[in-house]
């Protein structure tokens, strides 16, 4: 590799570094809270680089926002590996029950976002935090059609807003139980749907 190149590549890296502590220190602090320096330290950079791929906060929430949309599209990657949308599903809410412990100290990721970037009068980053949730309410409604499940897409919204309800309570109260008992209620709700021809798909 050139020596240009050993620059591109350290650079990304660093830029990926970035990136990686913006999503994990806004969740953890929230937007108004977090300093650049906040997100330098975590990253293990002099807070100058910081400036230097971000100009503002709000580009380090954007690629927040970046992060926490690639994860998404990689976990529901490795759920697509599983033939069956119903096990799908349940893989899923298996994965949010996993993170009790992450969302009775600071909540959902995106949904808490979600709340802090709507109180803002400047906003454009609400909207962009919306589309992030709206992917995942499009993959799970998808779900739920190859099911051949009726009204999909509010079978979708029933159950991502049950997820961003128990992530609120037990941020909440502090209690990272309350995660495994609503997933566990959940998939029961989940094997307890059945297909107008009155057999699980």
């Amino acid at each position: 590799m050139t020596n240009s190149g050993d620059r591109r590549a350290r650079a990304s890296q660093k830029r990926r570094r970035l990136t990686a502590a913006a999503a994990r220190v806004l969740h953890e602090q929230g937007v108004e809270r977090t300093t650049l320096a906040d997100i330098a330290r975590a990253a293990e950079v002099p807070v100058g680089n910081v400036y230097y791929y971000f100009k503002t906060k709000d580009e380090l929430v954007q690629a927040a926002l970046s992060e926490h949309s690639a994860h998404l599209d990689q976990l529901t990657g490795q759920l697509e590996q599983l033939a069956d949308p119903r096990e799908r599903l349940k893989a899923l809410i298996a994965a949010w029950v996993e993170q009790r412990d992450v969302a009775a100290r600071y909540g959902c990721p995106t949904g808490t976002l979600a709340v802090e970037l709507d109180k803002r009068a400047d906003g454009t980053l609400d909207t962009e935090v919306g589309a992030v949730i709206r992917r995942l309410l499009d993959w799970v409604g998808r779900q739920f059609r190859e099911l051949g499940l009726p009204d999909p897409d509010d079978l979708a919204l029933t159950l991502i807003s049950a997820y961003q309800g128990m992530s609120l309570l037990a941020n909440a109260l502090r209690d990272p139980d309350v995660m495994t008992r609503e997933g566990t209620r959940l998939l029961r709700w989940l094997d307890s749907l059945r297909a107008p021809d009155g057999h699980p798909r």
